[in-house]
């Protein structure tokens, strides 16, 4: 099972990044579990810098942006592919 956390504030931006990221997930069909997490304690554990932030099986692949929906694709699956 993927694991996924978005981690942000819950802005417009990391509510996209979430929206994108749970379609993309369902577009593989992929079986995951996604976690928003909003904690800014939390966000150092991952060595995140700036919102928003994906990631995937407790590995941080993206900050900062909302990555395209092909970009988050490709990095579901390199994620699915290492599990």
């Amino acid at each position: 099972m993927l694991k996924i956390k978005v981690l942000g504030s819950g802005c417009p931006n990391c509510q996209r990044l979430a929206q994108l990221t749970e379609h993309a997930a369902q577009q593989l069909g992929a079986e995951f579990q996604m976690e928003k997490v909003t904690d800014h304690t939390r966000f150092l554990d991952y060595g995140l810098l700036s919102t928003p932030g994906l990631v995937l099986n407790e590995r941080l692949v993206s900050s900062g942006r909302v990555p395209s929906e092909a970009e988050i694709t490709s990095f579901l699956t390199t994620a699915l592919s290492e599990a």
